[in-house]
């Protein structure tokens, strides 16, 4: 059964596919893996001509997902030292 996120139409969720890792549009090109090529220095341009069947509103909404999935965590730091 493939769910898609109510904001980020082109992000679903399939436990059949990915291990149930949010993808793009149903392919299984998990989110995570487009902001790994991303933070390892792979341009858009790049991504889309290894992933042909990736188009360029697909990158932008992985990076909103991620953005979003941010928003809702908090992640504690430890208090600093004093000296």
């Amino acid at each position: 059964m493939e769910l898609r996120h109510y904001k980020f139409q082109r992000i679903t969720i399939d436990p059949e596919k990915c291990l149930g890792k949010p993808c793009i549009r149903g392919l299984r090109i998990p989110v995570s893996s487009i902001l790994s090529y991303l933070s390892a220095g792979m341009t858009i341009e790049e991504i889309l001509s290894e992933f042909p069947e990736l188009e360029r509103e697909d990158i932008y909404e992985a990076l909103g997902f991620a953005a979003e999935a941010m928003e809702e965590r908090f992640i504690p730091l430890e208090e600093a030292v004093k000296k």
